[in-house]
């Protein structure tokens, strides 16, 4: 798929993800050819002391809960009928992606029907694009299209400052969704990095969590990198909150490598949502218990798959009846290490 992102391209999701005060920040895996161009955030600060904040940012603090939160990447799409009828009356997605009042009803849409542990921002990576004069289109079951790519020094040097101006509709629908949520479910905004993890992917991505870290003090922070199973370690060691899993990582395995000092989420295969609800619940089942009773985040390895049955529901009905007593009572599936 051709992409095009920067640390620009972060800076300006982060500026406006700062917005959603009490919920997370999640860093997603991206593509960058474009140098980074400083921008000015605003400091926002985020007080966690609260034992009224939802269950997803009480467990990543460490605090003791009783079940692990559980939201889904994806949750909000194609595979919802709601999503799908109203796609046929806004046909356009960069429609539906950039105006606050669509915004809002698609994020709630999974909220309203499931009942996850948080909701997330319904946007797009390549969103903040045309703040700095790439202009794109993206093609419903296609590939986005970019009208002009940049192929040439000269045609990068034609790419102007960030304009935030252009992209208010993402921190006015993250403070719409805060007040909708407010109290019941933690709010995820999300910035993605490059790609060649420790030529282009590590120093951003560490830029990111450091710029987050000053002036977001207090915002959980989720690393999620498709196909992750060799760069655990080296995720760790950026300082975020959370890792998250893939489909393709065994969960105890993965939470043997990253050790207790570090939250996880993950990582039910995808392709589970296809089969019998039995092999879904026993699925996840093991998966929480592989992940352990301390910062574990219940989500698939990846995004809902296009196709995907409404058996999302009885995922979250599955995972509203856990509780740690009940995984347990057989003893722990994997040994934490420090």
């Amino acid at each position: 798929m051709p992409m095009l992102l920067s640390f620009a391209v972060a800076a300006a999701q982060l500026e406006l993800s700062c917005t959603a005060i009490g919920g997370f920040i999640a860093i997603h895996f991206g593509v960058s050819r474009v140098p980074p161009r400083k921008q000015q955030l605003r400091k926002f600060v985020v007080d966690c002391s609260s034992s009224s904040y939802p269950l997803s940012v009480r467990a990543v603090r460490g605090d003791v809960v009783s079940r692990p939160p559980a939201w889904m990447m994806r949750q909000a799409g194609r595979y919802m009928a709601v999503y799908r009828k109203l796609a046929e009356k806004y046909p356009s997605f960069r429609q539906r992606s950039e105006t606050t009042d669509l915004i809002v009803e698609i994020s709630l849409q999974p909220w309203q029907a499931f009942r996850p542990d948080s909701v997330i921002i319904f946007s797009d990576i390549l969103t903040p694009l045309p703040a700095f004069g790439v202009l794109f289109d993206i093609e419903e079951v296609r590939v986005p299209v970019i009208q002009s790519p940049i192929c040439s020094e000269e045609a990068l040097k034609a790419l102007h400052p960030i304009d935030l101006s252009t992209l208010e509709f993402v921190g006015k629908s993250l403070r719409i969704l805060r007040r909708e949520v407010e109290g019941k479910a933690a709010l995820l905004g999300f910035v993605v990095a490059p790609d060649m993890w420790e030529c282009w992917s590590k120093p951003y991505i560490q830029e990111i969590v450091d710029v987050v870290r000053s002036r977001c003090p207090g915002t959980p922070l989720v690393l999620y990198i498709n196909g992750n199973g060799g760069l655990l370690e080296r995720m760790k060691v950026t300082g975020v909150d959370v890792i998250g899993v893939d489909w393709t990582v065994d969960m105890a395995d993965g939470r043997k490598r990253l050790g207790n000092g570090v939250g996880i989420q993950g990582n039910v295969d995808p392709a589970y949502l296809f089969s019998p609800l039995l092999a879904l619940t026993e699925e996840t089942m093991r998966v929480v218990k592989c992940a352990g009773t301390k910062g574990h985040i219940l989500n698939l390895g990846h995004g809902v798959l296009v196709g995907t049955p409404e058996a999302v529901a009885h995922f979250f009905e599955v995972a509203r009846g856990l509780t740690y007593d009940k995984v347990f009572s057989q003893g722990p599936a994997v040994e934490l290490v420090s």
